[in-house]
C-alpha cells in the first residue's frame, strides 16, 4: 500500500503540472481558435507533458517498451479526452445557463472536466500502458 501511495503522490503532482500545461494552453489556443479545438489541441500538449513525466517520474520500472507504452498512453488518454472533451462542452453550456458566457465559465468548465479525466487516467495507466514488472517468485 505504501508503493501505491507514493505512486498516487507522484501521479498527482505530475499529472497535476500536466494538466496546468493543458488548461494554460486552452485559454492562450482560445484567442486563435474556437473553444472546442482549443480544448483538443490543449489535451494533446498536456498528453506530451504527462506521458515525460509519468515515464520517468511516476513509473519507470515497466514491462512494456517504449513504442507499447506510446501506444496504451494514447488509448488511454483518448478514451479520457472524450470524457474531457464531453464533461468540459456540458458543463460549460450548463454554467453558462446559470451565469452567462464568458472566459471564466469556459476556464472552470475545462479545469473540471481535467479533474474528473485524471481519475480515469491513473487508473488506465496504472494498469496497461506503465504495468508494473512482473516480480519473480
Amino acid at each position: 500500500m505504501a508503493g501505491l501511495n507514493g505512486e498516487a503522490v507522484r501521479f498527482l503532482a505530475c499529472g497535476g503540472f500536466a494538466a496546468f500545461v493543458n488548461w494554460a494552453a486552452r485559454i492562450a489556443l482560445s484567442a486563435v481558435m474556437p473553444f472546442e479545438a482549443a480544448v483538443v489541441l490543449a489535451y494533446v500538449i498536456g498528453m506530451v507533458v504527462g506521458f515525460t513525466l509519468y515515464r520517468t517520474v511516476v513509473w519507470t520500472e515497466h514491462e512494456a517498451t517504449l513504442s507499447d507504452q506510446l501506444i496504451g498512453f494514447v488509448l488511454v488518454n483518448a478514451l479520457s479526452a472524450l470524457v474531457v472533451f464531453g464533461v468540459a462542452i456540458g458543463l460549460r453550456t450548463a454554467l453558462a445557463g446559470l451565469a452567462g458566457s464568458g472566459g471564466l465559465v469556459d476556464a472552470a468548465a475545462h479545469g473540471l472536466a481535467i479533474g474528473i479525466g485524471a481519475v480515469a487516467n491513473f487508473v488506465g495507466h496504472r494498469s496497461f500502458t506503465f504495468k508494473p514488472r512482473a516480480t519473480g517468485a
